[in-house]
């Protein structure tokens, strides 16, 4: 092998350990990134919570969501309280009651990709979910402009009927 052969080899090897030391400080930043919101959200939720401290169940940031058509990760946090005082294990689903376009139930229920249905949520008694679980939505870019209406219904088992019932409303935005 020639100098310049050895040379060049050294040099494409330093630019990969230094690509690679890059990419791996990109991504840790990003994930305490994510954390840090994370925890800020759960302290935001907490704080709903002891604002109004008969509240069953509390969707963050609020109970009418702007998503714009084209985006795959938007959605809330959705968190419950056992405000009885034996533990319980709980279990959500939402569905579609309404909206202003018409769409069929499975289509509007299709747009949830990420904890539509959530089970086997264990609570203790007085206590908050320890995680708030992410509901999210995946709109496609053809979804025209309207706005849908949900119900979260919260079931406790061990107990009839419904737990806690929110209605909330998702805003389709055009481009």
């Amino acid at each position: 092998m020639s100098v310049g052969t050895i040379v060049t080899i050294v040099l494409l090897m330093s630019v990969l350990i230094l690509g690679l030391f890059l990419v791996r400080t990109i991504f840790t930043s990003s994930t305490e990134n994510i954390n840090s919101i994370d925890q800020k959200v759960k302290d935001e939720i907490n704080g709903l919570f002891s604002k109004d401290d008969k509240a069953k169940a509390i969707i963050y940031p609020s109970r009418n969501i702007k998503i714009e058509k084209g985006s795959s990760e938007s959605g809330f946090g959705v968190s419950i309280r056992n405000v009885d005082q034996d533990s319980g294990e709980f279990s959500y689903e939402i569905i579609h009651t309404d909206s202003s376009c018409n769409i069929p139930k499975q289509n509007a229920e299709n747009l949830i990709v990420l904890r539509r249905v959530q089970s086997n949520i264990f609570i203790g008694g007085g206590d908050i979910m320890s995680e708030p679980s992410l509901v999210v939505f995946d709109i496609p870019d053809t979804a025209n402009p309207c706005l849908i209406a949900y119900d979260l219904n919260i079931r406790k088992t061990g107990t009839s009927g419904i737990y806690e019932q929110i209605g909330f409303n998702v805003e389709i935005l055009g481009r």
